[in-house]
């Protein structure tokens, strides 16, 4: 029980830390529109996935963010080592979230519907 509210409270930290690293310390300009969206993290707290949503729809917009991204993960997990108290920093990947496109999707379906009757 008490490593599950573990696993959730560093989740929230990373997520909460990495958007203020992007913010602040990550000078890439293919990264700055990022948000993060969520973060999953073992239970070994040894891997921690960061989803992000970006508000560009083009594939090449995507291409360049996650080339950023990949290329700043070193930046981001020092800062993250720096500033969480914990014994190892868990390794980073980023994985794009598309609920955002899922949910736009699904609300211009109910338009057509509606636009139907």
């Amino acid at each position: 029980m008490a490593q599950h509210y573990r696993v959730g409270r560093l989740e929230q930290e990373i997520e909460r830390e990495v958007n203020d690293i992007l913010l602040k310390r990550v000078r890439d300009p293919r990264v700055a529109g990022v948000t993060i969206t969520g973060v999953t993290v073992t239970g070994d707290l040894q891997q921690a996935t960061i989803y992000y949503s970006i508000l560009s729809d083009k594939a090449s917009d995507g291409e360049k963010t996650a080339a950023g991204l990949t290329k700043a993960t070193g930046l981001i997990r020092s800062e993250l080592g720096s500033r969480l108290s914990i014994y190892k920093t868990p390794e980073l990947t980023f994985e794009r979230d598309n609920s955002v496109q899922y949910g736009s999707r699904i609300d211009e379906l109910i338009n057509n519907l509606k636009c139907q009757d």
